[in-house]
């Protein structure tokens, strides 16, 4: 049983005991604020009931039918304690108005009985009320914050009652009605005030000052440039929270999630109570280089490119770059997927720019191959080893892997240059390194050099 339930159940029974011990002494002495304050006591007790039940239900996690979870189920229960809030106003007015029109007719006894239950009456129901009003806040319940209004008003009515009985032990039998009266006013504010937060839970009003809370934490994390929008609303002790946020359109889906799961660590970490789902918007930033813009556009379309080379002759602008298409499709299929990447370059940067791309086979996704026999490792090992020799600040060819596949030989190697060139420079030395080597063997198909730094 949690925080929640045991104390609705201590509030149900201080509500039956109180309500008993009322209707008795009130019988007994005959006084009409007692047995007032008796059914006030069993409209308490109707509505700790509910607020029982409510939290019970609340708790339970979501389901296929209600999918946000229980947790309105509360403000349910606190808008029908509201209207029995105000019903018991109208109730406190009317036997108040009944008592100063025929108060000489109703004889009270002010025994020491009825003085004892109501004194007693206010000391349960302030501790009663203190410590429902603890729970809510530590579990943000509704029900149990209306609870514990209820409570306090109960409180201050008994006081009232508590004074009229001293009015009419000095022999002011009026007393007790126009303490009534201002118990009444008390009980109307506290609904009032209990009604307005839960028809704003019901209607889902967002809580004063989350929204603003939530768009500053998302400022502050690193790689969201816009806050779009930002939704809360509480539904019980959880407070859901829809945010929209913009993200540079040339990031990564990976660090993508990883901003939008720092986003959601640092909106928990402040409102522990939030459950957060975040949504992400690409934007295109100031800073985006004509190169991040042209890889962009190839992304979106599904294309791989490389090469991209940006240049301008004259003020006009110039793209170029190398599409990767399948080799066993037709040229006029390859040559329409060129032109859909043209154009959407073009729609991109402006009409006037110009734009070419270099179509060359896509490498397949897997390609079955085997390793070559050792003979033929070794005499392409010497030959890498003799065309290095030629190439300056090349040097140490070694793990040099030839493999065999259906398209022809594949050689992979590594090499030692200067650190301290640039990668320019080594790019330009090893890609010299392997088509000189693919001109000593037409068989090899492709060659791929690994460039590291001499020790």
């Amino acid at each position: 049983m949690n925080a929640k339930e045991k104390a609705a159940l201590g509030s149900i029974a201080a509500s039956a005991g109180l309500t008993a011990a009322k209707a008795v002494i009130g019988l007994l002495t005959g006084s009409l604020a007692i047995l007032s304050e008796a059914g006030h006591s069993l409209l308490d007790l109707s509505a700790t009931m509910m607020t029982y039940f409510a939290v019970r239900i609340s708790g339970k996690p979501a389901d296929a039918e209600h999918q946000y979870g229980h947790g309105k189920m509360e403000s349910v229960t606190a808008l029908a304690e509201t209207a029995l809030l105000f019903l018991l106003t109208g109730v406190v007015i009317f036997e108040a108005v009944r008592r100063l029109v025929g108060a000489g007719t109703h004889a009270v006894d002010a025994s020491a009985a009825a003085f004892i239950i109501v004194a007693g009456s206010i000391v349960v129901d302030f501790f009663r009320a203190r410590t429902l009003g603890r729970v809510a806040e530590a579990t943000s319940s509704e029900a149990l914050e209306a609870d514990a209004l209820h409570f306090a008003s109960d409180m201050w009515s008994s006081v009232a009652v508590l004074l009229g009985l001293c009015g009419v032990a000095l022999g002011y039998p009026w007393a007790d009605a126009a303490a009534a009266i201002v118990v009444a006013v008390f009980i109307c504010i506290a609904g009032y005030r209990l009604g307005r937060r839960t028809i704003d839970t019901l209607t889902d009003a967002a809580p004063s000052g989350v929204s603003e809370r939530v768009a500053a934490i998302a400022r502050q994390v690193p790689g969201v440039v816009a806050v779009e929008r930002v939704r809360a609303r509480p539904a019980g002790a959880v407070l859901f929270v829809e945010l929209g946020v913009g993200v540079s359109r040339t990031l990564p889906l990976d660090r993508v999630t990883t901003i939008k799961n720092r986003l959601s660590h640092a909106i928990r970490t402040e409102m522990p109570a939030a459950e957060v789902t975040i949504t992400t918007e690409p934007r295109a930033l100031d800073d985006e280089t004509v190169r991040e813009r042209v890889m962009v556009i190839a992304r979106d379309l599904g294309l791989a490119i490389h090469h991209v080379a940006v240049q301008t002759i004259s003020g006009q602008l110039s793209v170029s770059a190398d599409l990767e298409v399948e080799g066993t499709q037709p040229l006029s299929a390859a040559h329409d997927v060129a032109s859909r990447l043209e154009e959407a370059v073009r729609e991109e940067l402006g009409p006037s720019v110009e734009v070419e791309t270099h179509i060359e086979p896509l490498a397949a996704d897997v390609l079955a191959g085997r390793d070559a026999s050792p003979a033929r490792i070794g005499e392409v090992r010497e030959a890498l080893a003799a065309l290095a020799a030629a190439l300056a600040d090349l040097a140490e060819v070694h793990d040099v892997r030839v493999r065999e596949t259906a398209d022809g030989e594949i050689v992979n190697f590594h090499c030692r240059v200067d650190p301290a060139l640039s990668v320019s420079a080594v790019h330009d030395m090893v890609d010299a390194l392997e088509r000189r080597l693919r001109r000593r063997f037409p068989t090899i198909q492709r060659v791929i050099g690994h460039a590291e730094p001499m020790r």
